[in-house]
């Protein structure tokens, strides 16, 4: 995510993010970190709802699986 995706993100300017980065970098760290966790969060929803399109396929087929 660009430096302006994250001031827009959270409604700041791009100004308070470079400060962030110098004052606080604890928080620009915290702020990825959690951006990366919702990100993991959102591939395992894509990667569920696969595996359940997959499966009910499966299940329309000669064999059942259970």
């Amino acid at each position: 995510m660009t430096k302006q995706e994250l001031a827009k993100l959270f409604n700041v300017s791009r100004n308070t993010i470079n400060n962030w980065e110098k004052e606080k970098p604890d928080l620009v760290r915290l702020i990825n970190q959690g951006l990366a966790i919702d990100e993991q969060i959102e591939e395992a929803k894509r990667n569920l709802k696969r595996l359940e399109e997959i499966k009910e396929s499966a299940n329309c087929s000669k064999f059942k699986l259970k």
